[in-house]
């Protein structure tokens, strides 16, 4: 079935709009961009300590501090947002006012994710850019380029965990059992997503390239090998796995991690599409 089907671009626009409106009345997500702004910031600030002292870059020192603050914050918010986008309208009866219209469930979920994922993005985007700005005044620039391919994975996982969160609101009606199936898978990501590769390769033992490709399931890990690899230029903290990838890839890791994120995007929103439209507002 062909997304081209009945899609007309204004409707979307509208309820992108709509959505983007509706985020800025959203005191979890207004919560989510202070925490992130906050958290960034400070990290920054202890980041430059001694930059100037020892002569280190701004960007460079920072930056992979903030690979563990994006994994436990981002995945949180796209997950969470995700969530509450269809099935709290599906519980309050205003999914049932939208559907009435003119309009498709695809314009309506297009319509969605891309009003949540601009929202989430500039939400993401001011505390880089309130970090960015830090960094630049008072460690200087040389190393800006690691940092905006941080920002640019950053997004992709955004836009991951986002889909993941849809998916999981398109299958339920109340909005307390999506948000609580998605802290749970939350949990599942963040805390025990090494432990359990770790956990699966010792039980199975698994090759480092079986151990590889368990990693690339994991939108998380999939980001933290992207993230490192550009950062660093190797993956040597990440063990056998990551001399693996870089062995194996080359150059051409960046885009194997870059592929996999937006197949995983494409994937989720065609997933969530056809379980949206069948369920509709039931």
């Amino acid at each position: 079935m062909s997304f081209k089907m009945n899609l007309d671009i204004k409707n979307v626009i509208l309820l992108a709009r709509k959505e983007i409106i509706n985020a800025k009345r959203n005191k979890w997500f207004i919560l989510y961009a202070i925490i992130f702004a906050g958290l960034s910031l400070a990290l920054s600030w202890l980041g430059l300590a001694g930059v100037g002292q020892y002569n280190l870059s701004g960007f460079g020192k920072t930056t992979a501090s903030l690979i563990n603050l994006i994994l436990l914050i981002v995945p949180l918010m796209g997950l969470t947002l995700g969530a509450i986008s269809i099935a709290s309208e599906r519980e309050k009866g205003t999914l049932l006012y939208i559907l009435s219209q003119p309009v498709t469930h695809l314009e309506v979920l297009l319509g969605k994710f891309l009003g949540v994922g601009i929202s989430l993005l500039a939400a993401l985007l001011i505390g880089f850019g309130i970090s960015g700005y830090l960094i630049a005044i008072r460690g200087g620039t040389t190393e800006i380029a690691n940092y905006l391919s941080l920002i640019g994975f950053t997004f992709l996982l955004a836009l991951v965990s986002l889909g993941i969160g849809m998916l999981i609101s398109s299958t339920l009606r109340k909005t307390e059992s999506a948000i609580g199936i998605s802290l749970f898978l939350w949990l599942l990501l963040v805390f025990f997503g090494d432990l359990g590769v770790i956990g699966t390769s010792l039980f199975f033992k698994l090759s480092t390239s079986q151990l590889f490709t368990l990693s690339m399931l994991n939108p998380l890990q999939v980001f933290k090998i992207g993230a490192l690899s550009a950062i660093r230029g190797n993956l040597e903290i990440l063990g056998p796995v990551g001399l693996y990838a870089v062995r194996s890839f080359g150059g051409q890791l960046v885009y194997l991690i870059v592929g996999t994120l937006l197949g995983w995007i494409v994937i989720l929103f065609t997933s969530t599409y056809f379980i949206f439209k069948k369920r509709g507002t039931i």
